[in-house]
């Protein structure tokens, strides 16, 4: 496998729809699951006809397709997946994502063509997991959302250049190891390995007092109760310099099971922002242009300035200041109508100084330090891209030692402030320009509104009043019924699919 010349955008996808959705926001890959063996049951996941589908049209402009098989299969489920396996490698995928040993060698038998990227879900932390799993076929290794961007350097510098690192970037944390929890199983009978899980790290808790049953107590005195498992979220659309840099060379998103509009709006802010990093890192041009191949700037082992004191790490050394004043959404003032006085700055992460006792390395190892670079400078309009979807109050995971993801304790809900009002089926020049949606939520004279373009910063766009038509022409004075097809001017332009959307007139805690 030749070393890439560009870092992987990898994109989520729970059904068709989303897979083509990515493609169409610029994914390099996207990742999904079939009906069996993936770890999310909760979307609808592709069939075969789906994946050849799929895997056409990801080809077709460039992207790739990665099938989920990353379950830890039962004994009677080993034939099974052994025969599912040989249906995935007609289809047309470029690789399985796995993370039981036995099903990686199944997998090398069955389906040699295919790629092997080894799942989170095999916990890899050290470089030598990740050298075994390459001797083992694996091309690729995700690594466990524990490791901080040290662990990732470290791990880089000693595996070869073309064992692909895969790294979390956005989306949902997992309180318990890596996804291997079995809290869920305890309390639902729903198996979280097997794509089941209740996520009961979300729910709220009290305390009975054995003599009052029936008697509810928070365990913080808050009307709210208690979340005592409830993680962050984690947002790195800032960071990912720093994470590039690093040693990754593919960006997750995380949200198989989220909405077209989130997978377009999360896909097309981190693919600007790594455009951006290869702009002004030097590896392409403004055009695209490739003037160099990607490299990272990880100082390895065979280095002549490995293990040089003087060699500052830049990253570490300014991160406090890059986390400095950014609040959480807890501690923003509220205004009477319940909405924070500045949403486009709500919660890009939470400070946590770490207490971890100093480390004391073994004589003549050294952590690998990175090359200096200036931090790459992202638009605000990008950086305010992951408050216009709905999320859980954002951190930056573990990838800092000193700003390290935390416990929502108030509450377990979804922050939405924006919402979907309507998705574009085409866009006529007639009379001016007219754009024909499909139409989600209200829609009406004076609103202001979004237009989620690929590649490009959202357009904005003030809707005129006196131009509504329903689907069979006449005139309407506002869009109100959901699921219905109505037209409205819009002189520019749009794309098929771009979702529209709009701010609510009160933030709620929900979900899409």
């Amino acid at each position: 496998m030749q070393r890439r010349n560009k870092p992987e955008v990898l994109a989520p996808a729970g059904n068709l729809r989303g897979l083509k959705t990515a493609v169409d926001y610029g994914a390099d890959a996207v990742y999904c699951g079939g009906k069996a063996f993936g770890m999310r049951s909760a979307p609808k996941n592709l069939s075969l006809e789906d994946f050849e589908e799929g895997s056409r049209y990801a080809h077709e402009r460039g992207a790739r397709v990665y099938v989920t098989c990353n379950v830890l299969p039962r004994n009677n489920e080993v034939e099974a997946m052994r025969e599912y396996i040989g249906q995935l490698k007609d289809t047309g995928v470029d690789a399985l994502i796995v993370s039981d040993i036995g099903v990686m060698l199944m997998a090398r038998e069955v389906a040699p063509n295919l790629e092997l990227h080894v799942s989170t879900q095999a916990g890899v932390t050290n470089y030598q997991a990740a050298n075994a799993f390459y001797q083992l076929g694996a091309r690729r290794v995700v690594l466990a959302r524990e490791m901080d961007l040290q662990a990732v350097r470290d791990i880089r510098a000693r595996i070869p250049d073309d064992l692909d690192i895969e790294c979390f970037v956005h989306g949902a944390m997992c309180m318990a190891f890596s996804g291997r929890c079995l809290f869920s199983n305890y309390l639902t009978g729903r198996d979280g390995n097997h794509g089941e899980c209740a996520q009961p790290c979300r729910w709220k808790y009290s305390i009975v007092e054995e003599k009052r049953p029936g008697q509810y107590f928070p365990i913080e005195q808050t009307k709210e109760g208690a979340y005592l498992f409830n993680s962050q979220d984690m947002n790195m659309l800032a960071h990912i310099d720093d994470l590039l840099d690093s040693g990754a060379t593919s960006l997750k998103i995380e949200g198989r099971s989220k909405s077209a509009y989130y997978i377009a709006a999360m896909t097309n802010a981190y693919k600007t922002a790594v455009d951006a990093y290869m702009v002004q890192r030097g590896f392409e041009d403004e055009d695209g242009t490739v003037l160099k191949p990607f490299h990272d700037r990880v100082i390895r082992p065979s280095d002549p300035d490995y293990g040089k004191p003087e060699i500052t790490d830049s990253i570490m050394e300014h991160a406090d200041g890059a986390f400095a004043g950014k609040p959480d959404i807890a501690a923003v003032p509220i205004t009477s109508a319940g909405e924070p006085d500045d949403l486009s700055y709500h919660a890009r992460s939470t400070r946590r100084k770490s207490n971890t006792a100093a480390e004391i390395l073994p004589k003549g190892w050294y952590h690998a330090g990175v090359r200096p670079a200036e931090h790459v400078s992202l638009p605000d309009w990008l950086l305010d891209e992951p408050d216009k979807v709905a999320h859980r109050d954002y951190s930056t995971g573990f990838y800092y030692p000193e700003h390290k993801v935390q416990q929502s304790t108030d509450r377990s809900a979804y922050f939405r402030a924006w919402l979907v009002v309507g998705e574009v089926l085409s866009w006529s020049p007639e009379d001016g320009g007219r754009v024909t949606i499909m139409s989600r939520n209200k829609i009406e004279a004076g609103q202001e509104v979004e237009f989620v373009l690929p590649g490009a910063a959202p357009l904005a766009y003030t809707i005129p009043a006196g131009g509504f038509r329903d689907a069979e022409g006449h005139w309407v004075e506002a869009i109100n019924n959901p699921a219905h097809v109505f037209s409205m001017p819009c002189p520019q332009e749009v794309p098929v699919n771009a979702a529209i959307r709009s701010r609510t007139k009160k933030p709620t805690l929900k979900a899409e």
